[in-house]
């Protein structure tokens, strides 16, 4: 009979703590009491505590921050949230077609090889080559010279370099007459001018 005496006015006493801790600690407090109540062998006397969703947080050392746990508050708790980076589709540099290299030409002919017409020179024929780098006049080739005779092998053989190097000088056919090989000088004349004029920009 004492046993029973003693479970009864515990039973009683954890019933009025109940009812004094739901008038200031709230729900939780209920909560917590009613589930000891059901170990004790009592009866409840609220209804059953229907779980509530929680947040996940994390505790952080900051202090006065309040989350709320369904109907709990805790102090010094921080929810985290980890927002998903969207993501961006890598760019690809657009390709750019390689540039074919431009090969300017100065100058006032083309490049190449001309040949000059066949020009009479009293004791024979006067025909030259003009040979274009670069846009200019680079070196003058005699295709054909007066050589049947010793004397105008000897003229033509001192007239010929003055010719060639004058008009690369010059970078025309307008050259001075040599002296003692006058119609050697007319014909390079006409036959460079002929291969400049086919040389021409």
């Amino acid at each position: 009979m004492k046993k029973i005496f003693l479970s009864f006015g515990l039973i009683v006493a954890l019933a009025l703590f109940a009812t004094f801790s739901r008038r200031n600690i709230g729900v939780g407090a209920d909560r917590f009491l009613t589930s000891n109540i059901s170990v004790f062998g009592g009866t409840p006397t609220s209804e059953p505590v229907v779980p509530q969703p929680t947040t996940s947080v994390v505790s952080t050392p900051r202090s006065n921050t309040i989350i709320r746990h369904g109907d709990d508050e805790e102090e010094g708790s921080v929810v985290i949230t980890t927002p998903t980076p969207a993501s961006t589709p890598a760019s690809t540099p657009a390709s750019t077609p390689a540039s074919a290299p431009t090969t300017t030409q100065t100058g006032k002919y083309k490049n190449g090889t001309y040949t000059g017409s066949v020009a009479d020179a009293y004791y024979g024929n006067i025909q030259v080559q003009a040979v274009i780098r670069g846009g200019r006049l680079a070196d003058v080739v005699f295709l054909q010279y007066p050589n049947d005779r010793s004397t105008s092998i000897e003229i033509n053989t001192q007239a010929m370099p003055y010719l060639k190097s004058e008009a690369i000088q010059i970078q025309g056919a307008n050259v001075n007459i040599v002296s003692g090989a006058t119609d050697s000088s007319i014909a390079f004349r006409q036959s460079m001018g002929a291969a400049l004029s086919k040389a021409l920009n």
